[in-house]
């Protein structure tokens, strides 16, 4: 049976102190995200904020020739549009949706007066700004020196790490995208974790059997992007065990 929805969910949001949490409650509002939807365009003004709670979003560069390259994931573990407290307005960049799932929408005027106001909401949403800064530097370092198959690893790790299952739904075309690569590319590299009894796939699904084995096969890239997030994040993570 689904979980029935819960902002609690959100790593971010279960980490607000009682007062914060209970004068944006009114209104988050829950909304369905689809697969392969596109939440926020490049240039677009940003009206909301999203707290993924089961979806999770990829932060993708589009080039002009139409190609893109994923700078970033944002699932369960943070906030979706942080522009808004950081200083501007719009993006460059595009977020579509990887895993389907739910988040919670909150109005960015909302967003911005309580990052204003309380210094405990500024400085755990500035440490998950870090956090991600750090994702979105090691994953540009990735794509330049780590092999397509790492690569997915590292990718895959850090999907499973948002997820209470080991079954994935997506496509081999989201995939390719936000890689930057040609589909063929992300069959064959995901054929050899098949045959190496790591994961089973078909059209739409990937399921893990041995987690260890991708840890192993992936590159230093993802236990680096792991640590910065337990780091910056250790008091939102404790809190959110202890809610559970």
């Amino acid at each position: 049976m689904p979980l029935p929805h819960n902002p609690n969910r959100n790593h971010l949001l279960a980490a607000l102190p009682a007062a914060e949490f209970a004068r944006l409650a009114p209104y988050l509002e829950p909304v369905a995200m689809r697969l392969g939807e596109t939440i926020y365009e490049p240039g677009e003004r940003l009206q909301h904020v999203y707290f993924p709670t089961t979806a999770i979003v990829s932060l993708l560069y589009i080039m002009e020739s139409g190609a893109s390259a994923e700078m970033a994931g944002v699932g369960n573990e943070g906030v979706l549009g942080i522009s808004l407290f950081m200083g501007g307005d719009t993006t460059p960049s595009s977020a579509v949706v990887q895993t389907a799932g739910h988040c919670y929408r909150l109005e960015a005027r909302l967003l911005k007066e309580e990052f204003n106001r309380a210094a405990l909401v500024q400085k755990l949403l500035l440490r998950y700004t870090q956090a991600l800064v750090t994702q979105m530097t090691q994953t540009a370092a990735c794509n330049r020196h780590h092999s397509i198959e790492q690569q997915l690893c590292r990718w895959l790790l850090l999907t499973l790490d948002r997820l209470p299952s080991t079954e994935l739904i997506m496509t081999h075309e989201l995939v390719a995208g936000a890689f930057g690569v040609r589909r063929e590319s992300i069959t064959e590299a995901a054929g050899n974790l098949q045959r190496a009894g790591l994961i089973g796939y078909r059209r739409g699904h990937i399921s893990v059997f041995e987690r260890s084995g991708l840890e192993a096969g992936a590159c230093e890239c993802y236990a680096v992007v792991k640590k910065e997030f337990s780091r910056l994040l250790a008091d939102v993570l404790y809190r959110q065990t202890a809610l559970a």
